[in-house]
């Protein structure tokens, strides 16, 4: 990641980022751009660094914002209609934090709507495309900002992590995505989609870089009350596995996975084992619920965030009506995409009147259990090792008629999410069709650093 010094500009580095994004404006990664900002920042760091002053540990590099986080520079609109026209009073937590140390926002990145999605075609915007094959998606919901670091246009990007919506695109265009443990990074200033699972991360091409951003994200935060206490301080080669051992998940490795994931995972198996891991396959036997669990508690979240959007306080609002009842109506309709209309019914109907002892609070305990299990298996092990989706990147279109096989492809990101567990996508290797894939390590809540030392270690032996 290249710095701004007395040697390079930031106004260069700036411009390079600028030239590249339109270089490869087809893949529409992203939604705007923000290059007379962009450019003014760059020129105020220039300055303070030609005067000596003291500049941030990130002065002048480019990154992109994926296009949920609230920020005063241009629309946040969340890649939906509801929003497009949004000018946000505050800027998130998490932006502050890297403008602070100089990182300079040069576009918003696409995503599905609101973030409900896994290939960033549910975007109001239009699809964005993969880095490896513009016939397939980039993965999402935050498709647009792994598209951009997988191009080299940024070096790093932010996503938010809600049940895979960094890890999967990350894996589907061969870069580096952290999902943090829940409450690592601040939630204030970021569209809200499932308030329990909701985690803010980034997209980077090596651990070390993926690392620097994170600590400099994470931390308390008064206008979070789930925030933890910064406890990402260490630098990656202070830190010490205590068992040296791994354990891989047999459960995500057999039927209805891609033959050349579960070889491409098995391969990174043994690159752990060379560098001194011990690899023991592990049984999850609650982790086949995952899926059911996720998909009754997320909607019922998705439910109760997305009923703000009325139309009158701020938003887009239907222009025709015959009463409050016709606006609230109309202006959802209009406002939502298909894929937000479907997770609000389902939230709806699992925490009505009859039904929500049945289905959300049924949801709930199996929770419960299923954190109880990857603790359990945590104890034994100091990570846990998977495939991040069953298959590479799909074409467009090709699940799109199908929802039940589009929620499939989060069968192995959506636990983690679950548990408030973190878990890392790393690059692991290329099919014979080139579409990248990436392996999932997993680790105990507050072992972020661990998951990307152990990422680092293999990177420096590959």
């Amino acid at each position: 990641m290249k710095i701004a010094d007395k040697n390079t500009k930031a106004v260069e580095l700036v411009r390079d980022a600028l030239d590249k994004a339109k270089k490869f404006e087809a893949y529409h990664c992203f939604i705007s751009m923000n290059e007379a900002r962009a450019l003014e920042r760059a020129r105020e760091i220039d300055k303070k660094i030609a005067k000596g002053e003291p500049v941030g540990r990130l002065a002048g590099v480019p990154f992109a914002l994926k296009d949920n986080y609230l920020s005063r520079d241009g629309n946040t609109t969340a890649a939906a209609r509801m929003l497009e026209d949004f000018a946000a009073p505050i800027t998130a937590t998490a932006v502050k934090r890297l403008e602070a140390e100089g990182a300079i926002v040069i576009g918003r990145t696409n995503l599905d709507a609101f973030a409900h999605g896994g290939s960033t075609e549910n975007s109001y915007f239009g699809v964005t495309h993969n880095s490896a094959d513009m016939e397939r998606v980039s993965g999402g919901s935050s498709g647009g900002s792994a598209v951009a670091v997988a191009l080299g246009i940024v070096p790093f990007a932010l996503g938010s992590d809600t049940g895979g919506s960094i890890r999967q695109p990350a894996s589907f265009n061969g870069v580096y995505g952290v999902k943090p443990t829940y409450g690592a990074v601040s939630r204030y200033g970021v569209v809200a989609m499932a308030s329990s699972t909701d985690t803010m991360g980034c997209f980077a091409t090596t651990a070390e870089d993926a690392d620097l951003i994170m600590k400099i994200m994470a931390g308390k935060d008064e206008k979070d009350s789930t925030t933890l206490d910064d406890y990402w301080t260490k630098d990656l080669d202070e830190i010490t596995p205590k068992k040296k051992k791994i354990g891989l998940i047999t459960d995500f490795m057999g039927e209805g996975v891609d033959k050349e994931v579960v070889s491409i995972v098995k391969d990174y198996a043994k690159k752990l084992e060379k560098v001194g891991f011990e690899i023991e396959e592990v049984k999850l036997p609650i982790a086949k619920y995952a899926l059911a669990i996720y998909y009754i508690v997320q909607p019922a979240e998705v439910a109760s965030n997305l009923s703000r959007y009325d139309g009158i306080r701020y938003g887009h609002r239907a222009a025709e009506f015959d009463d409050l009842a016709g606006l609230y109506n109309n202006t959802r309709d209009e406002g939502f995409m298909t894929e937000n209309k479907r997770r609000i019914m389902i939230g709806n109907f699992v925490l009505s009147s009859g039904f929500y002892d049945a289905y959300y609070l049924k949801a709930q305990k199996a929770r419960t259990l299923l954190i109880n299990g990857y603790n359990e298996l945590l104890e034994k092990y100091d990570a846990l090792l998977c495939p991040v989706a069953p298959n590479p990147a799909f074409k467009i279109g090709e699940n799109t008629s199908d929802p039940l096989k589009m929620y499939l492809e989060d069968v192995m990101t959506v636990p983690t999410s679950l548990t408030g567990m973190p878990s890392v996508s790393v690059p692991a290797g290329k099919t014979k069709a080139g579409l990248p894939v990436g392996v999932q390590l997993i680790g105990q809540r507050r072992d972020d650093q661990l998951l990307l030392s152990i990422a680092k270690t293999v990177e420096e032996q590959a």
